[in-house]
């Protein structure tokens, strides 16, 4: 979705932090926006959907 909302690579998004991937997120959808995946859940997200 951040390809899409945010106009990301795969490679951009692989490379961004939690913390930079929240800080768009809590831009985008204001104060009662959706906090942003920890390192677990990208952790888990980087082994299902490898990219090349």
């Amino acid at each position: 979705m951040a390809g899409l909302w945010f106009g990301w690579s795969p490679d951009t998004f692989w490379r961004a932090t939690p913390a930079e991937l929240g800080a768009l997120v809590k831009a985008a959808g204001g104060e009662a926006g959706t906090a942003p995946p920890d390192a677990g859940t990208l952790a888990r997200l980087m082994e299902a959907f490898p990219d090349g």
